[in-house]
This record gives structure tokens, sequence and C-alpha cells, in this order.
């Protein structure tokens, strides 16, 4: 049994819109718990957030049967502390078990030692949350912001960064490992309830597999180019006891579909075996190609987790991180400092792929009202400057090479000279919320954690936009309404 927000008025507990938060904190908490507030105060928008956090939660259940669960409440201020202060967990659990405004913006208590906030308890909730929920919730909150703000969305800026995966480096040895792991424990979790005989070895298999692993980076980290050499051989004995392990498990499978009745677990582990199957002998080949046939595998055609298999590697030309191993995520940022869009391409996708398209969502959401807009010269090509063109009035989209952006910038109008000088602020924001918001790397996994784990962040760092706006028009001197990032 679920609800909005608890309407009882406690002895032990003030107001939510009363509580008192100190100013004169330099904590990133502070702005977030101000920007919770002014929702919580407007009854509109804070029932159309609940609304969209029921719907998430209940799915085709029914919210008044059952024990009783957190208030759709509180799961949003959990969901927005999280990444709004760059939290895991444990930590979260701690501040919500610990910190006297945090739970008075809940709606909890000093006398209330019943409510369970376990760091489980905590994620189930937030993990109810689906990404296209959280993002509908953001652009609530911008639209909030752009009310104390309303000429922001009127000069934009858009840049792309890559959102590391929660994977280990990759390499196809290890991957294999991975891979032939799984399909160990599950084949053996799925042959001993049915009394199926072959797979009583399985951490014996496991620690052959590791063990030729081991030794195939040893020798990969030699600069004996003799120990180089044997690299060969031992891929060749890898793959051969990966591939018989995998023609066990499709007998095993097999056998599994004609003789047995599963229940709805046992039917979910043979959809994760045939999975990790499918991922294994996809690195098996690639590794065959490379290094038995001395192919160059494109990156499209390669795998970089098992576990995560939508990862994708990036060279983005960096000093600090010359490769990178995650997904490209798409921001748009108002001159308030609000993210009024983002996007996680495509793995294959470029940034002079999406431009044009997301723009045009954009603009249309927002009814038209972006005059300026600026990229920088990774999304140019011939029609996206006539795409951008036709949907923005001041569109800055420099040219690739010194000689067309010099030719560019001498027949260059004013605005596009000073959208060119602000652009570089978007920069910051992606520095800031990879450092403040928890982009720079995923902690959650699959696809859905991923997106999930996005979307947070972008909730959290528009949140914090909000709280920082209202405690400038508030008190524009106090410690919390100032920002020492641009000093620093």
């Amino acid at each position: 049994m679920r609800k909005g927000i608890s309407k009882q008025t406690r002895f032990d507990c003030a107001p939510v819109d009363n509580v008192k938060l100190n100013l004169n904190c330099r904590d990133e908490i502070i702005p977030v718990l101000r920007g919770l507030q002014l929702i919580y105060s407007n009854a509109i928008l804070r029932n159309k957030i609940l609304d969209l956090v029921a719907e998430a939660v209940n799915g085709e259940t029914r919210k008044d049967c059952g024990r009783e669960g957190l208030d759709y409440w509180q799961i949003f201020v959990l969901a927005s502390v999280r990444l709004g202060c760059n939290l895991d967990y444990d930590k979260l659990q701690d501040l919500a078990e610990q910190h006297h405004a945090l739970r008075q913006i809940m709606g909890i208590g000093d006398w209330d030692e019943m409510t369970n906030l376990s760091w489980r308890r905590i994620r189930d909730n937030v993990c109810l949350l689906k990404p296209e929920i959280i993002e509908k919730i953001s652009h609530l909150v911008v639209q909030a912001g752009h009310e104390l703000v309303p000429d922001a969305i009127n000069l934009v800026r858009a840049d792309s960064f890559v959102v590391e995966t929660n994977i280990h480096y990759p390499t196809e040895s290890t991957l294999i490992r991975d891979g032939i792991r799984k399909v160990l424990e599950l084949c053996a979790d799925l042959a001993i309830p049915f009394g199926l005989p072959g797979w009583r070895q399985q951490s014996h298999l496991q620690q052959l597999i590791k063990k030729i692993v081991r030794n195939i980076g040893r020798r990969a980290r030699s600069k004996n180019p003799k120990q180089k050499g044997n690299i060969e051989k031992l891929y060749r004995v890898l793959l051969k006891r990966a591939e018989e392990i995998l023609d066990r498990a499709d007998m095993l499978v097999r056998s599994l579909e004609t003789e047995c009745v599963m229940d709805l677990g046992l039917l979910g582990k043979l959809a994760d075996l045939r999975g990790f199957m499918t991922r294994t002998r996809q690195v098996c080949s690639t590794a065959y190609r490379r290094v038995m046939l001395g192919e160059v595998v494109p990156n499209s055609e390669k795998l970089f987790s098992i576990f995560e298999p939508h990862t994708q590697l990036y060279k983005r030309g960096k000093a600090s991180t010359p490769i990178q191993f995650g997904r490209q995520a798409l921001i748009y940022e108002d001159s308030a400092g609000f993210v009024v869009h983002h996007h996680i391409m495509p793995r294959d996708s470029q940034d002079q792929d999406v431009a044009v398209e997301q723009t045009r969502i954009l603009q249309e959401r927002v009814g038209d009202k972006i005059e300026e807009l600026s990229f920088d010269c990774g999304f140019h090509s011939p029609e996206n400057q006539e795409g951008l063109q036709s949907l923005v009035d001041y569109p800055c989209l420099p040219k690739k090479g010194s000689k067309q952006s010099a030719e560019q910038m001498g027949e260059a109008s004013v605005r596009f000279r000073q959208a060119r000088k602000r652009h570089a602020g978007v920069e910051s924001a992606i520095g800031a919320m990879q450092s403040g918001n928890g982009l720079k790397r995923s902690r959650d996994r699959q696809l859905i954690g991923f997106e999930r784990y996005v979307a947070l962040g972008i909730l959290g760092r528009n949140l914090h936009t909000l709280g920082k706006i209202v405690i400038q028009q508030e008190d524009e001197l106090c410690e919390a309404a100032c920002s020492y990032r641009a000093a620093a």
C-alpha cells in the first residue's frame, strides 16, 4: 500500500516548506533540498511529479493493497539526493538516517524509529523509476526554473561526453574468462535440480580457464619477444576449451527444452545462459580473427564487456583519457545552467549524426523558444549547417579545419562570435556533472540501469541549479548562493 505524501501533521517534524536549512553551508545538499522545498510548495507541480512516480512504482499493480511502502515523495527525494550529491547507496542510507533536514523534508520525524531505510530498500525503490519517467520529472523541474528565469531557454549550448560503464579493462582473454565463468555457473544451477550429469567439476573447469588467461596476460606484458610468440599457442588452447564447454552447454539446453518442465525462475536462467553463450562465442570469434588470422577487427563488431554489451570504445583524442569505454551522452544546457535535454547516443552514432534530430525534438518541446544554439566543430557537416539554420535563428556550428574556420570567423556575425565565446561554459557544466553528479562512471549495471543513472544525474544537476537560483534570489550574499567554480 502506497500513498503520495503523508498529510498527517507530526509534532516531531516541521512542514516540508518550513524546514530550516543552513544557508551558510557550502555543501551541495543545501541547494538540492531547497529545490525540493520549492517543488513541494507548488501543489500543481508536486502532484504532477508524484503522479509520474506513482506510474513508475505501481505499474499494473494496485496501490491500495499490500504492505505499506515508502511514500512517492520519499522515493522522489531519495532519488534526487542520490546523484544530486553523488552518493552511493551506503552513504545515502547514512544521510537518510542521520541528516536532520533531509529526514524532515522526507516527512520523517525525530521520533520515528519504525521506518526502515536500509540501502537495499532505498535501492529497490529508486530502481523502480524508469529512465523515461525520470526524464519527464527533470523537464518539470526545468519548467519550474524557467518560471524564475524566463529568458534562460533563449540561449542554449550543447556538447557530448562519454559516461563510462561499470566494467573492467577489456581484453579478449578476460572476456572469454568472464563468459565461461557465467556459463559454467548457470549450467550447474540448471543441471543439478534435474539430476543431469556432467557439471560436477565446474569449479575445476573455471580454474583451468583462469590459469590460461593468467598466462596470456603475463606473456602480453612481457618485453621478451619469445614470450609474446607463445600467446598464439595459449589462445588456441583457450579457444578450444571454451568451445568444448559451449558445446556441452548447447547439449544441456537442448535436453532441458525437450525433457524437463521448468518454472519461471529456471526459464529466466535459461534465457540468461543463452545470452552469455552468444556473447562468449562472439568474443571467441573476434579473438580468432585477430590472433590467428591477423585481421583488424572494427570496433563495431567487438564486444567490450560480457555483462555490459552496450559498451563502446571511444577515442576522443584527450591526453588524460585517450580511450574510454562507455556511451556518449549529448546534453543541452541553457543560460541558467539547466540541462534542458539529454540523449544517450547509439553505439555507432557520431556527434554529427544526432545534432539536427535532437535539436528538433527540443525545439518542439519548448515551443521554438531557442533563439541561439552553439555546438563545437565535432558536430559540423554541410547537412547540419542547413538543418540548424531551419530550426534556430542564430546557430553557431564552427567548421572543421583551420582554413575553413578562419574564413567562417571572418564572415561571422556578432551573435556568432558571442555564442562561440560562451560555448566553453558547457564544458564546465560537463565537468561539474562528472565530479558532482556521478556522471564520470556509471555505478549501475545493464543498459536500463545505465540510462536510469544518467537520467538521475541530470535530475540531480537540475535540482541543484534550481535550488541555487532560489537561494540567490532570497539572499545572494549567503555561502550557499555563491559559486566558487569559476574562481577556482
